[in-house]
């Protein structure tokens, strides 16, 4: 084993050999970093700091000071999994927070990575009694213990004796039972060996069972979008990683949750599952293990001593002692406390609540108020009380000590589904403001409301049971309406802003702003499109919540509730036209890219536009304009996408807003490049390019709803291929990549892979590149299920496994992926793949059917006006003349490669030229006429000036070298 020691001649360590039984710990100052026990330590104290982070602070000690690239980091700390950029600036971020002061010593080289300053040296500490599992930590987002768990120590190592025996263990109880924190301290204390990733998922919030796939993703780090988060994704995306999963608090979306569960054992080996409920999953291979209350003491007189030996006294002592009380552990005391425990039938939340008042009141005082709610209670009939009654009651407690005023807030805060700030509880308060921060402080004070201080703006949120309760007296009390109609009122003016930061702010700063509240949005749409609801308040909010369902890629959420919003819009409210406006819009964008070519995208821009234009707004008659111009592309009318692009130029020519006119040559471009045009198509990607310095560092995703920046490079990059300019083309690809891979938006990588990097890697002979792509790609729609790009990934692997020669295995594959696409088999990304099935058919034997192929898709681009692959058609299709058989006509293919060196010619296309002449001389060969052939070959060859190392170009050389002899 080797460990390091400070050299004399060096801040940093030379290897030294350990003494068996230590381990080394870095040192520098006041700083402490324990790699075994993972801890990071100030002057002998313990700073809190998440798994992730002090995986990446390991690396970077270790690294003696020497840069670490955040590609290195990510590898390194994330183990392969693809992560964004902004991911590893969190993790940084908490990194320097914890080093207060000595921030700096986390230096930063912009654009390349890390390194940790300071003059570290080793010591060697004694080692733990057991060794540390090898290799990087786990992950794990369990939130670090309040208090210590009482009462738990042997049920926790008999869970996990469970979870050595059984893939799912159910935590089943009542409300207040401790499931929860049960289920947390196991998640915290895994056996020694234990590899596995921890993740908590939290279900409490959420009141629509179709989210609960969304949510489990989320905290897997696969972005919420698309249309195909399943139980299906779900598993894939876990693959066989080493996981144990929290599910939390299930009950009131059991079915939902008990198929993701059932799913992801069947198909994930290495996934164990712990499941709170209050009642059991009912699936294949659960075990229930009974939650049962702390132990109380019996009504016998017992010693404080041993009253306060039951878990249920330790509990209620403990808690009330860190709140400040004072009161003596005496028998009066002890025994009023034991009469607490038992009237509270051991419920720890119960219990807590309880303790909570000792700061004010007595032990024997409280143990009044409770014998004073529970009349009926009495001895023998406490355990045939359900539960939730005696929980009901101890909040009732709680409640009606309450001065009037909190008590009133209390309630109003039932309302919020998820966090809560200041601003929105004083919205709330409306006419009875008050002192309403005095009377949020105290309720935090008295344990009924949870602060959560650690950022700039403290944020606030109700346990779920307190919020149950909360919910509960607010719709007794008749002020559940009011209440509802602030919060969405609120949540309004709230995110009017929030289409603005997206644009000056990072995605992860822009999310910790907005996206925290996505909860108290929806249940506020819940109600105001519910029969006692204001449907005109809900259009309002639903509109002004867009950017979070654009930022969070929830494209069917997104669609359902625009179209539920625009359903429900009373036309003549003086705001109609406008909500009609921006819902259409946000209609148009999830339809277009959740569906693809969906017949309902168009008329949602159609309306857009007709009433951008009715009321002279500039920037949406913009956004319409390019939805109709992106939706022709998908529907296959090329023709009509140019006419809209050259409306979006003529709008934005005298525009001072460069993206504007960016955007109007870039959609030039595209179109351009598509119909065939490609010496226009690089005439305009060149302007765009032109104005790429003045495009702000933060990609503009709300507004035209992808990265423009890593979108123009790689169709640059197609329109440079296709010219000839291959090196050019294959720089672009490979800065392009990271570039995406950086964007933090899902959708533009999968267009960076798709659209460039994955089909020129092809082109260019580079099979082996090409196929990391398509793993990429994949991978990336797998994390993040956006299911065409995904069908597509694994066409175009079935042209890559043909093409290296296993045509049985590859043509299957591409046949089932075609057909799976549907529809959207008619969009322009499918071109290639459809091409390529043709040639796979004729190398199968399947000469006629791959004909048929290559003259299906010549009608297909002959109706659309859509000839970029047109000469490659085709040249294939005179290739498969060439093939023997029924069908063989050499003079058939002649005419074919006649038409492609035509269509080549005039587009500027001079990669198809070229793999036409390459065909035609391959033909004249075969026919006896070499010098025929090297003419073919040179007049084209000459034409090119880089790119002599990509696979036609050699082939074409090799043949002239041949045939030259």
């Amino acid at each position: 084993m080797v460990s390091w020691t400070e050299n004399d001649e060096t801040a940093w360590a030379v290897p030294m050999m350990a003494e068996p039984g230590q381990r080394p710990v870095y040192i520098y100052a006041q700083w402490e970093i324990d790699l075994v026990r993972r801890e990071l330590r100030s002057a002998g104290e313990l700073v809190p700091l998440g798994g992730r982070a002090f995986e990446i602070l390991a690396e970077l000690v270790q690294a003696e000071g020497q840069l670490v690239t955040k590609n290195d980091l990510t590898e390194r700390v994330w183990r392969g999994v693809f992560v964004e950029e902004s991911a590893l600036r969190v993790h940084i971020a908490a990194i320097r927070k914890a080093l207060g002061s000595d921030r700096d010593m986390l230096s930063t080289t912009v654009g390349r990575g890390y390194r940790l300053l300071g003059a570290w040296r080793i010591r060697h500490m004694d080692a733990p009694l057991q060794s540390a599992a090898t290799g990087l930590p786990p992950s794990t987002n369990i939130p670090s213990a309040s208090f210590d768990l009482i009462g738990r120590t042997a049920a926790i190592a008999h869970l996990w004796r469970l979870l050595s025996a059984y893939r799912v263990v159910s935590l089943v109880g009542p409300g207040g039972i401790g499931k929860t924190a049960l289920a947390l301290e196991v998640a915290r204390t895994p056996p020694t060996g234990l590899a596995a990733d921890r993740l908590l998922v939290e279900l409490a919030s959420l009141s629509d069972p179709k989210l609960v796939c969304s949510v489990i993703a989320g905290v897997l780090g696969t972005k919420l979008e698309g249309e195909e988060i399943s139980p299906e994704s779900i598993a894939r995306a876990i693959g066989p990683r080493p996981l144990l999963l929290i599910l939390d608090n299930c009950e009131h979306v059991i079915d939902a949750v008990a198929q993701v569960a059932e799913l992801v054992v069947s198909r994930c080996p290495g996934t164990f599952i712990v499941a709170t409920s209050r009642e059991a999953l009912r699936i294949e291979g659960e075990h229930v293990y009974r939650v049962l209350p702390l132990g109380v003491p019996p009504e016998a007189r017992l010693e404080p001593a041993g009253a306060s030996a039951y878990s249920a006294v330790e509990l209620f002592t403990s808690r009330a002692k860190a709140l400040g009380s004072s009161f003596a552990s005496d028998e009066e005391n002890i025994g009023a406390i034991a009469a607490i425990c038992r009237r509270l039938d051991g419920i720890p939340l119960a219990i807590e609540f309880a303790a909570a008042r000792a700061v004010m009141l007595s032990p024997p005082r409280i143990a009044a108020l409770l014998d004073d709610r529970f009349k009926f209670l009495t001895t023998g009939r406490r355990t045939a009380l359900p539960r939730q009654q005696t929980l009901r009651a101890t909040l009732d407690w709680s409640y009606d000590l309450l001065p009037d005023d909190e008590a009133w807030l209390l309630r109003q805060l039932g309302i919020f589904a998820g966090e809560f700030q200041l601003d929105a509880v004083i919205a709330l308060a409306g006419e009875h403001i008050g002192d309403v921060t005095g009377q949020l402080a105290r309720l935090v004070a008295k344990s009924l409301v949870v602060a959560d201080i650690r950022r700039d703006s403290p944020h606030y949120r109700l346990l779920d049971t307190t919020r149950a309760y909360a919910l509960e007296k607010l719709h007794a009390g008749g002020e559940y309406p009011d209440a509802a109609r602030r919060e969405a009122k609120y949540y309004c003016g709230f995110f009017a802003n929030a289409e603005a930061d997206s644009e000056v702010k990072p995605q992860a700063e822009w999310l910790t702003i907005y996206g925290r509240h996505i909860d108290n949005v929806r249940t506020s749409l819940d109600w105001a499109f519910s029969s006692g609801g204001d449907a005109q308040v809900g259009a309002a909010l639903t509109a002004a919540a867009v950017p979070l369902w654009v930022q969070l890629s929830l494209l069917s959420e997104c669609r359902e509730r625009t179209e539920l919003a625009l359903a429900r819009l009373d036309p003549t409210a003086a705001n109609a036209p406008r909500l009609r406006m921006q819902l259409s819009a946000a209609r148009g964008w999830s339809l277009m890219y959740g569906v693809g070519r969906a017949r309902e995208a168009g008329p949602a821009w159609a309306a857009t536009l007709q009433l951008a234009e009715q009321l002279g707004d500039r920037d949406y008659l913009l956004r319409a304009l390019w939805g109709l111009c992106i939706d022709q592309f998908n529907n296959g009318e090329f023709r009509r996408a140019l006419e809209f692009a050259h409306r979006f130029a003529d709008a934005v020519a005298d525009s001072g807003n460069p993206v504007d006119r960016m955007m109007a040559d870039r959609l030039l471009a595209t179109t351009l490049h598509y119909l065939g045009d490609q010496r226009q198509a690089y005439h305009h990607i060149g302007r765009t390019l032109s104005r790429l310095s003045d495009l702000a560092a933060k990609p503009q995703v709300i507004r035209f709803r992808f990265d423009l920046r890593a979108s123009t490079h790689y169709f640059q990059a197609r329109i440079l291929w296709l010219l000839g300019l291959a090196d050019q083309a294959l720089s672009v690809v490979e800065r392009n990549v990271e570039e995406g891979r950086t964007s933090g938006h899902a959708l533009t990588f999968c267009s960076v892979l798709g659209q460039g990097a994955c089909p020129i890697a092809f082109l260019a002979g580079d099979l082996d590149a090409a196929e990391r792509y398509c793993t990429m790609l994949i991978e990336h729609t797998e994390r993040h299920p956006i299911r065409l790009w995904n069908v597509w990934a694994r066409a175009f692997r079935g042209v890559l496994i043909s093409r290296r020669g296993d045509v049985a295995t590859g043509l299957p594959l591409l046949r089932k992926a075609l057909e799976l696409a549907g529809e959207a088999r008619f969009l322009p990304r499918f071109l290639l793949p459809f091409g390529e099935l043709a040639v796979c058919l004729g190398e199968a034997g399947e000469v006629s059917q791959g004909l048929a192929t290559a003259d299906e898709a010549l009608a297909r681009c002959e109706a659309r006006d859509e000839g970029w692959y047109v000469a490659e058609l085709l040249r294939i299709k005179g290739e498969l003349l060439l093939l023997p058989g029924a069908r063989r006509s050499t003079g058939g293919a002649e005419q074919a490669f006649d038409k492609a060196f035509e269509v080549a010619r005039s587009q500027g296309a001079l990669f198809w030229e070229l793999r036409t002449a390459i065909s035609v001389a391959r033909m004249r060969m075969n026919e006896g006429h070499p010098a025929d052939a090297r003419d073919v070959l040179a007049s084209v060859y000459g034409k090119f000036t880089e790119g002599f190392e990509t696979a036609d170009l050699s082939d074409a050389r090799a043949m002239m070298v041949k045939l030259g002899s």
